[in-house]
């Protein structure tokens, strides 16, 4: 048995908890039983984005013909592409092994951890197998993994997942996608790109679902335009006979029962079935977190129905000493939301008085073509609030720069009948930076329209589309509100 101050079980966000505990003199252990840097690191974020903005680049090569440029591509070394955001990601992961295993504070575990009781973790695999460790705290960060849907046939099939799609170094001729969220969105951007014909078979009515839905309807019918997209399709039974793999898909069932709101959740137009084939299956399902190597039966920690550990405000679990955050808590699955509760169990863990983390101007962006980044309330959620709001939308080609740029995409503001900002969500060119005079206004200053539209803006940038949509004229929605917005 080894003793520690703290304990932490997966090397992605918790590390920063780790390190903060270390450089107070406490003694470390990390668990891992992967690369060091967890899912962002090794195969989430940072190769996704690297890999993306090269396909930003091939694009606007492509686009150079609107603005009387006559350009054309003579290569494209997509082998090399891949390897080079592989093996930088590698390094990273490496340079932060050798960090971990030269400090003195740390205590480096590979393998799987298990818990035999709230605060003792046993190694059961890996080159560590047989360490047992137990600590005063311990931290509970292990992540997620790609969700695997109960599709006929999919065992006996080869299908890809963002892991190893993230590291193909032939792009496929014709790639199929089930699922229709952030990751269909960039990797089918991606792949289409790179010359590959993509197909996205999604269960809900539009793309990205988790959007505002004017957003995710102004998506889908982008995508359209490039490539095959089923929305409002369950995918039930795929097969790999014949050198291809075939996708049967079904209508969704809640395609004409579930209404959220007045938005069909689900494509009224879906009747009939339809199979698509392809040469590489990708399924991007969602994800699930990786509590059931854990043995949380042996320990006081709680977890929900689809196994996301329970944590209260504070990011303490229901077991004395142990703590979660990150994925695994099923939150907010986003980087940058795991390392700002990461800040926060700092705090409590180190500070006096706890502070609860504060989830209020979240941002998400997705680096598809286009661009879609949000913060706070969706127009449903209002709705479904039965708030009163109120809401202007401004159009990027209404600005001196969108029209020079040829930018196609808008700026939508919701604020309540105050003038507090309730959510902004943007769709079109660098939409995940132009989010962030929002979060910054609804974090650090009084989080109404005036913080937008009193500050000066320069003439002519980007920031105009969201300048004017806060300085508009706003429409009454809500409460007394039952047309539909389309």
């Amino acid at each position: 048995m080894q003793e520690f101050d703290f304990l932490v079980v997966g090397s992605g966000s918790g590390l920063d908890v780790a390190n903060a505990t270390a450089s107070r003199g406490n003694s470390v252990a990390v668990v891992e039983e992967g690369r060091l840097g967890g899912t962002c690191l090794n195969r989430g974020c940072i190769p996704s984005k690297q890999l993306l903005y090269h396909a930003d680049v091939l694009e606007t090569v492509e686009r150079a013909g609107e603005f009387e440029i006559d350009a054309e591509v003579v290569d494209v070394d997509f082998a090399e592409i891949v390897r080079t955001v592989t093996d930088d990601v590698a390094g990273s992961s490496e340079s932060i092994r050798r960090g971990l295993e030269s400090s003195d504070a740390h205590d480096l575990f590979s393998g799987t951890g298990r818990f035999v009781d709230d605060r003792t973790v046993e190694i059961v695999d890996g080159d560590d197998e047989g360490a047992t460790l137990r600590a005063d705290e311990v931290l509970v960060a292990t992540g997620t993994r790609p969700s695997i849907p109960p599709i006929d046939g999919i065992d006996e099939v080869d299908y890809l997942t963002s892991t190893e799609a993230l590291r193909l170094e032939t792009a496929p001729d014709h790639l199929v996608i089930v699922g229709g969220g952030y990751i269909a969105a960039e990797l089918g951007h991606f792949f289409e790109t790179f010359g590959g014909d993509v197909t996205i078979v999604g269960r809900r009515e539009h793309l990205l679902p988790e959007a505002d839905a004017e957003v995710g309807e102004a998506v889908t019918d982008r995508y359209a335009d490039r490539v095959d997209v089923y929305t409002g399709y369950e995918a039930v039974a795929v097969d790999d006979g014949g050198g291809e793999v075939t996708v049967e898909a079904r209508p969704y069932p809640d395609a004409d029962a579930v209404r959220a709101g007045d938005e069909v959740v689900g494509a009224p137009e879906a009747v009939e079935d339809v199979t698509v084939a392809g040469d590489e299956l990708l399924v991007a399902a969602g994800r699930r977190p990786n509590t059931d190597a854990l043995n949380l039966d042996a320990t006081g920690v709680e977890t929900d129905d689809a196994g996301f550990v329970e944590t209260d405000e504070y990011l303490r679990t229901d077991a004395e000493g142990v703590w979660a955050l990150g994925d695994v808590v099923g939150e907010y699955l986003l980087k940058h939301s795991a390392n700002h509760e990461a800040k926060a169990a700092v705090r409590n863990l180190l500070g006096d008085d706890p502070e609860p983390v504060d989830y209020s101007a979240m941002p998400f962006a997705v680096f598809g073509s286009p661009e879609v980044a949000g913060v706070g309330a969706r127009e449903r959620d209002l709705r479904e609030a039965d708030r009163e709001y109120a809401t202007n939308t401004y159009a990027y080609d209404e600005t001196a720069r969108g029209s020079a740029m040829h930018a196609d995409g808008f700026a939508k503001v919701l604020i309540d009948l105050d003038g507090e900002i309730l959510g902004c969500h943007i769709v079109g060119p660098e939409a995940s930076n132009l989010i962030e005079e929002v979060v910054v206004a609804m974090t650090a200053g009084s989080g109404t329209v005036a913080d937008v539209r009193e500050a000066v803006h320069i003439h002519p940038a980007l920031s105009e589309v969201v300048d004017r949509a806060f300085s508009g004229q706003f429409s009454r929605g809500g409460a007394h509100d039952h047309h539909h917005h389309g």
